[in-house]
């Protein structure tokens, strides 16, 4: 067992959520080099880095696998935004089951259902942290009627826009994973005009970092309540210089003859100090590594696809890994889903909406041996 003391500098969990149009991307394009999983095209006016367009939650899974091991010069990802996000998983757990809709499963088990599968998501992005990474959830709000199991009466509050079932369920899981929950509102004055007419006017935009019984926010920092809506506001504890967890704990417990001490001396801020540390372990002998064949180039498939037959979602995942008709297919019999020479056009559309693409990543493992 090992105990660290003092404070750890690590990538930061934001979640921020607001009303339409506040400008939420705009802000979360002020990260340290950040990329976009734009699930929405929000960014299109802007001038930054984002991925493809995930048509499916299988390939919003793999963007993220892909980051949380190598992050590739990027310091931020921004999932922009993580309602649309819930959606393409409810449809991935429907197809998965077959059921037209998350109301179809019984016993409400359905959002149970969502709730894990975003849970598993969450500890995926929590990799994307340890890889040296700032995480940012953006989404919209929306007003709901609270009552409190203490008090009598009931009074509206903004809340992320989840769900309207299965925001009950996922809700709280990402604002108790995150660092800080921020809600950016409009702040609107109301006058009296000479005739005794009354109007909203001013319009500041204003971000809230503490809970409110109007709006949930948090933060772990000490920041004020209420800011300017403006990363200016929240830069100072936003880091920029975070190394992955591996390569920290590796350079806090280096020589300074082999690195600069700045740098070692930063890692040790990151990793903490060490007050108590179990024996070292003997380190087991390497095993000797079987010799492996070159994988086989993949072969360009000369099947035309069947454009009215193949989904999008489908269609970008095989663009994505290079994966062929001929090779999706060649699986599908390997499983015994479907005979020798069954046309694609052929395979029930639930099938592959609930079983290839689900199963995806088992299918290029398979391909790729």
């Amino acid at each position: 067992m090992k105990i660290v003391t003092g404070k750890r500098k690590r990538a930061q969990k934001v979640v921020l959520y607001g009303t339409e149009g506040i400008g939420k991307t705009t802000f979360a394009s002020h990260f340290p080099s950040p990329v976009f999983i734009d699930t929405e095209s929000s960014t299109d006016h802007l001038d930054v880095a984002r991925t493809e367009k995930p048509t499916s939650w299988t390939m919003l899974i793999s963007f993220v696998k892909e980051f949380a091991i190598m992050p590739g010069g990027y310091q931020t990802l921004v999932i922009d935004t993580v309602d649309w996000a819930e959606q393409l998983c409810v449809e991935h757990i429907c197809a998965q089951h077959q059921k037209k809709g998350i109301e179809e499963f019984p016993y409400g088990t359905g959002y149970v259902f969502v709730r894990e599968e975003m849970g598993r998501f969450l500890n995926l992005l929590d990799e994307v942290i340890d890889a040296g990474m700032n995480v940012v959830l953006t989404a919209h709000t929306q007003i709901r009627k609270f009552e409190q199991p203490d008090e009598l009466g009931a009074y509206d509050r903004f809340e992320l826009k989840l769900g309207k079932k299965t925001g009950s369920q996922t809700s709280p899981l990402i604002k108790e994973w995150a660092d800080m929950v921020l809600f950016a509102n409009y702040k609107n004055e109301i006058i009296t005009s000479t005739t005794n007419k009354k109007k909203a006017v001013n319009g500041k935009r204003l971000m809230y970092a503490t809970h409110s019984p109007a709006w949930d926010a948090k933060n772990r920092h000490g920041l004020p309540d209420v800011m300017p809506f403006e990363y200016s506001q929240i830069a100072h504890v936003i880091p920029d210089d975070v190394l992955p967890t591996a390569a920290a704990n590796e350079l806090a417990n280096a020589s300074t003859e082999d690195y600069a001490p700045e740098v070692v001396e930063a890692a040790k801020e990151q990793t903490g100090k060490v007050v108590a540390k179990e024996e070292p372990k003997a380190e087991p002998k390497p095993k000797a590594k079987a010799k492996t064949e070159p994988k086989p180039e993949p072969v360009a498939d000369e099947t035309p696809l069947v454009e009215t037959a193949i989904p999008k979602a489908l269609k970008d995942l095989m663009a994505k890994d290079g994966v062929t008709l001929d090779q999706v297919q060649s699986v599908v019999v390997a499983r015994g889903k479907y005979p020798q020479g069954t046309p694609f056009e052929n395979y029930d559309p639930a099938f592959v909406t609930g079983w290839i693409i689900p199963m995806w990543d088992k299918i290029v493992e398979f391909i790729n041996k």
